[in-house]
């Protein structure tokens, strides 16, 4: 297997292109024609898990925190970034990071937080926006399922938890062809109509290559006409955070201790308790304090997630539990959602997590 073959497997589960801005998701060190010996799977990279990958025979390190984050001007050993990237390159390892675009997906991080949790009626908490399109073609009335078929196999018409979405209507197009065109109908140099389907589908912008190639791949004209139209609407199915409920109501103090025992965890920060029953949770793994005012439009009773700030507890203001569990215990079940990923593909490939805790913080 190669470097590009096993991250080809996390890329079509979380598309880069579903990263945020700052982001520097991908393959940060290495060669993606190498041969892959082993993956180790961590959430952080260090220098004890680049021993770790040695020692293991693993040449690909899968994690979930960019090691590259910030732009690099020198590789001299002065932090521990720069000795971790000299490091793999003298022991030939790639490293490889699936960050918030596997966060922005909905069986990704914040999916499997939920999992651990419970929670049943999901809904994502913050719907990336500008982030679909609609193309609308024109298509001979015989040819129009092939077309459409085609445009649904490259991923378009996804609404929600449907897909093969489309509308289609029929009318008249017309046009002329020129000396040197090759028209599939109608004659040169003479007008002519022919009865068409308007063709409509969504796709995620990322998509558009694919699509429209799809559609000139399938459509008969020589020319096929369509536009690509940019939509405000949310893309539901896809972004930060998640909402759902619990089986059945908790008091506040019972879904800590749920919390704790979940994620191993030896102390919560949290506001104080509002004598609420909790079945609407709110999470978003990693730091998500930004979050908290859609946990509230969504009335959950509690959200979870780490680095709130001692002034951001203050914004609950009794009407919501904040429950800062930290950020490394928060996303710490992510390396089981790359296992899976791969595993799922290529069973019998080595696949290891990483036994180093890599959390930095420690609580005495």
């Amino acid at each position: 297997m190669k470097v590009s073959e096993i991250t080809s497997l996390l890329e079509e589960f979380a598309p880069l292109a579903l990263q945020e801005s700052y982001d520097n998701a991908g393959l940060l060190v290495g060669d993606k024609s190498m041969d892959v010996s082993g993956v180790l799977i961590t959430l952080d990279v260090t220098e004890a898990v680049i021993d770790e990958a040695i020692q293991k025979n693993c040449n690909l390190i899968i994690s979930h925190h960019p090691l590259i984050f910030r732009g690099l001007k020198k590789i001299v050993g002065q932090d521990f970034i720069q000795r971790c990237v000299i490091k793999a390159i003298k022991n030939d390892i790639a490293i490889y990071a699936s960050h918030t675009n596997i966060d922005n997906v909905k069986n990704g991080v914040n999916g499997k937080i939920a999992d651990k949790i419970g929670l049943t009626n999901r809904q994502i908490l913050k719907p990336k926006s500008d982030t679909l399109l609609k193309l609308v073609t024109f298509v001979p009335y015989q040819h129009r399922e092939k077309v459409q078929q085609a445009l649904f196999n490259a991923g378009a018409g996804h609404i929600g938890e449907y897909d093969s979405c489309s509308f289609y209507a029929s009318g008249t197009g017309t046009f002329r062809a020129g000396t040197f065109a090759n028209p599939f109908v109608g004659e040169k140099n003479v007008l002519h109509s022919e009865e068409e389907m308007r063709l409509e589908v969504i796709l995620p912008t990322y998509l558009q290559h694919k699509v429209v190639s799809a559609l000139q791949e399938t459509h008969p004209y020589e020319e096929p006409a369509f536009d690509i139209i940019p939509l405000l609407n949310t893309w539901n199915t896809v972004g930060l955070g998640m909402v759902g409920e619990l089986n059945r109501e908790m008091s506040e103090r019972e879904f800590l201790d749920h919390l704790k025992k979940e994620f191993s965890l030896s102390v919560i920060r949290h506001t104080a308790f509002t004598n609420r029953k909790v079945k609407k949770v709110a999470l978003c793994g990693g730091s998500g304090s930004e979050f908290l005012r859609d946990a509230l439009a969504y009335k959950a009773d509690v959200y979870i997630s780490g680095d709130f700030k001692y002034h951001e507890f203050f914004d609950a203001e009794e009407r919501i539990l904040i429950a800062d569990i930290g950020h490394y215990e928060s996303e710490q079940f992510t390396k089981d959602v790359f296992y899976e990923i791969i595993t799922k593909k290529i069973p019998n490939f080595a696949i290891r997590i990483s036994e180093v805790n890599t959390n930095p913080i420690n609580y005495y």
